[in-house]
């Protein structure tokens, strides 16, 4: 079945799967994992799917921030969805497939350039937590659950997702959460640095669509600018792109939107911004 978000002005975008769904709204870009059977654990094709998204949100200057949230109650996302590869059905040129888009997937996370939250309800586990860990902003739940069962499984954790946790929660956090592989609450994540605020189920989206509107405010050249820049900070020495850093800032400084910011702060009103 094709779905299609037809936003005012612009093409329709068209998903090849009802197991994601996007939606914007007031700046806000929402992506949902749809499979709430599974825990919205991540398929293939909902793979695919999140690059035809965040392509979209990205290119589409009415969205400002985007969101990532799991359908249902029970979880954010539970992993990736490994049934065929259970029951023996995914065959080698499958596998390799399957290897190629997450890799896909982990890069265009990377890539992203507007800023990403992710809107956590109930289960965060062993994959889910992956991906929590891509948005610059994680907001749960009160009732969520954080876990990277891993060494439960006679498996290791992915290198690039390890280096990540580690940039999240330091290397003394990051090694009880692998060596133990035990659930953490809320409050515990957000103790350890995992997650950077905690709302009651019930004022969640709402704490969500506060942040977002904050973001939304702001100049999008800067927000981008900063989120940046903080990227290449965490980096080796040796792999920060300055030039890109440089580039950035000039942009900023030689934008109409900077003037605008000006104006709006002497006149004392709110700035209108255009992104350019």
């Amino acid at each position: 079945m094709i779905l299609e978000i037809e936003p005012k002005g612009r093409a329709s975008m068209q998903l090849n799967t009802e197991k994601m769904i996007a939606e914007k709204e007031g700046g806000i870009g929402w992506m949902t994992f749809n499979q709430p059977e599974r825990r919205n654990a991540i398929s293939q094709e909902m793979r695919e799917a999140i690059l035809i998204i965040l392509d979209d949100f990205e290119l589409d200057p009415s969205v400002r921030v985007i969101v990532m949230k799991g359908a249902g109650d029970k979880a954010f996302v539970s992993g990736s969805d490994i049934s065929r590869s259970e029951k023996g059905e995914a065959t080698p040129t499958e596998l390799e497939r399957q290897s190629r888009l997450s890799d896909m997937v982990q890069k265009r996370y990377l890539t992203l350039a507007k800023p990403l939250i992710a809107m956590i309800n109930g289960y965060c586990l062993g994959g889910g937590v992956a991906t929590a860990l891509y948005a610059d902003l994680r907001i749960a739940s009160d009732n969520a659950q954080f876990g990277i069962p891993a060494a439960r499984l006679g498996n290791a954790y992915n290198w690039h997702y390890t280096r990540m946790l580690v940039d999240a929660v330091g290397p003394a956090w990051a090694k009880d959460i692998l060596i133990t592989a035990r659930r953490y609450t809320a409050e515990q994540a957000l103790a350890m640095g995992l997650i950077h605020q905690v709302a009651k189920v019930n004022m969640l989206e709402s704490t969500v669509r506060g942040i977002a509107a904050a973001i939304s405010d702001n100049a999008p050249l800067s927000v981008i600018a900063a989120k940046a820049m903080i990227d290449e900070a965490i980096k080796d020495q040796g792999a920060r792109d300055m030039d890109k850093v440089v580039e950035l800032r000039k942009r900023c400084l030689e934008s109409t939107d900077f003037a605008e910011g000006r104006r709006a702060f002497n006149e004392k009103r709110k700035p209108q911004w255009t992104g350019t």
